[in-house]
């Protein structure tokens, strides 16, 4: 029988049930044998005058019949069977399938979270865990299927596969063992992750990787790393080293991170914030601040109508698109200070000036805001990136309009001249959901933010919920790609790296459940909290 499962579910002993043993002593005729000796159906003592007793039976051993795996995020789907379950043992190893040898990596990690050993390319035996690509399904998929005291995990794509391991990982943490039968599964988005404001408060190397070891072990697949901003810029720069913060990742620790991202498939997706949030780049680069008519500069803002802004933010796209490997790169598009006031063709008159000389008489700032993310994001293109932009970027009712590969990061829609989210997805964009209602984790909780709760997201969010608490009309769910959980530093000494680590850990395990299967959870909040402490 096929059961679907939209929540692990817990019981008092959790998964023994799954594993148990229930050993069934019976004679073939149906007599018992007691203390007294052999007696008959009746009860009555048999005749022992002519030949030998017959032997009793072997015993047969019967199981109840398994339940899902105990995971989070929970399995998609189990199929139940009757069978002891899988342990590991001191003989049983982890092996790769003929012509599976790229899953070494995940068999190594596999082996030694388990402790047994790593024995490669061999054929399984009894105990063993065997790691196979191939078969059909949705990318990230996996199948496992435990039979006959031995694991198998198969995935079209290693990722799939990984993501089994996790499954299995947390099995044995939880309960000791992997129950009899099979399990599918799949997630319901493709993109899910964790983004990081690493500018305004400067984050190690150590922490950051212990993150992406935690996304891992919940699924997650996308790090954004907002590394650019008013407060600084964490990255080594060999193109422009002068705009550069005394606290900040070297190029050898980056690749260390991205290294370590690879191997646990997870894409780290750079950002790099324009034409607002530069306050870093420009204290370095005074002249092309953004200037009022009365001469005044906009904190963060670059000058788009200069020529020189667009060549030094191109320099460094081009130069950190060359150090990370993923296929996206976020190119900011927020908060422009320009288009806050009530008139920016008379505030900023160099801006109204440039916007017609290239879009026409009735081109606005807008369109040349609007122009400047097109520009960016066709540099990036040109590096094999998909761009990303922030949903207050992107303008209604001007000569130019943003191109529609830019992904859509909706996180707000309380900018001046909001705009609600099915005005993106009816245009046909893709969006991703990273709603500042659920899933924005603000240091010090300024602006009226408080600290998102694991519970609230649980319980409340799914990724049609873009904005506020309200979601989308469902059809426009395959247009939303997924969604990141966020965290940003505004008040940066609030917190200190361990409780921002402590703080996020249990609003990311239900952002992850909740991504991998949107479905309402037939857990409780308790059972499921309890659940992450146990298997993590």
């Amino acid at each position: 029988m096929r059961y679907a499962i939209r929540g692990p579910r817990v019981g008092p002993t959790l998964l023994a049930a799954a594993v148990a043993l229930a050993t069934v002593t019976a004679c073939s005729d149906g007599s018992s044998s007691g203390p007294g000796g052999p007696t008959s159906a009746a009860g009555t003592p048999s005749s022992v005058t002519s030949a030998a007793p017959e032997p009793s039976p072997t015993p047969t051993r019967t199981y109840p019949l398994s339940t899902a795996p105990l995971t989070v995020p929970a399995v998609r789907a189990h199929e139940a069977a009757r069978g002891p379950g899988w342990r590991p043992a001191p003989e049983a190893g982890v092996v790769i399938a003929r012509g599976s040898e790229g899953l070494a990596d995940e068999a190594r990690l596999l082996a030694g979270e388990l402790k047994i050993a790593y024995r490669g390319a061999v054929a399984a035996r009894a105990g063993d865990v065997e790691l196979a690509l191939g078969g059909k399904g949705a990318p990230e998929s996996y199948t496992l299927t435990t039979r006959d005291d031995r694991v198998r995990i198969t995935g079209p794509d290693q990722a799939g596969v990984f993501y089994g391991t996790r499954t299995l990982k947390q099995s044995v943490n939880g309960s000791g063992a992997m129950p009899e039968g099979t399990v599918t599964d799949a997630p319901a988005k493709p993109q899910r992750g964790l983004n990081l404001d690493i500018a305004r408060k400067f984050f190690t190397a150590e922490w950051i990787e212990a993150r992406l070891r935690e996304m891992a072990d919940l699924k997650l697949n996308q790090f954004g790393l907002h590394f650019s901003d008013d407060q600084g810029f964490r990255i080594e720069s060999d193109t422009h080293p002068e705009i550069v913060s005394a606290q900040h990742l070297t190029k050898a620790e980056v690749r260390r991170i991205l290294a370590l991202a690879q191997t646990l498939h997870i894409t780290v997706v750079p950002e790099i914030d324009s034409p607002g949030h530069l306050g870093a780049v420009l204290r370095a680069h005074p002249d092309l601040r953004l200037l009022n008519v009365q001469g005044v500069p906009r904190q963060g803002a670059i000058d788009i109508s200069k020529p020189a802004s667009a060549k030094l933010i191109d320099e460094l796209l081009r130069e950190y698109a060359g150090l990370f490997p993923g296929g996206w790169f976020h190119v900011g598009a927020d908060e422009y200070q320009a288009l806050t006031v009530r008139s920016p063709e008379t505030s900023y008159p160099q801006l109204a000036t440039a916007a017609r000389e290239k879009y026409g008489p009735q081109a606005r700032v807008q369109d040349l805001a609007e122009g400047w993310l097109n520009d960016r994001a066709a540099v990036v293109r040109g590096e094999d990136k998909v761009a990303k932009a922030w949903n207050d970027g992107f303008f209604r009712g001007g000569v130019v309009t943003a191109d529609k590969d830019i992904e859509v990061e909706y996180w707000t829609g309380k900018e001046i001249g909001a705009r609600p989210p099915t005005e993106y997805l009816a245009e046909g964009r893709k969006v991703v959901n990273l709603n500042d209602e659920f899933l924005y984790y603000v240091l010090g909780e300024p602006n009226q933010f408080t600290y998102p709760t694991g519970r609230r997201i649980y319980e409340q969010w799914t990724p049609l919920v873009l904005r506020g608490t309200t979601p989308v009309p469902a059809r426009y769910g395959p247009q939303i790609l997924g969604g990141r959980f966020a965290v940003w530093c505004d008040l940066s000494q609030s917190q200190t790296q361990a409780q921002v680590a402590d703080g996020i850990r249990m609003p990311l395990t239900a952002t992850a459940q909740k991504l991998w299967d949107e479905r309402k959870p037939t857990m409780s909040w308790e059972q499921f909290r309890t659940l992450a402490a146990n298997v993590r």
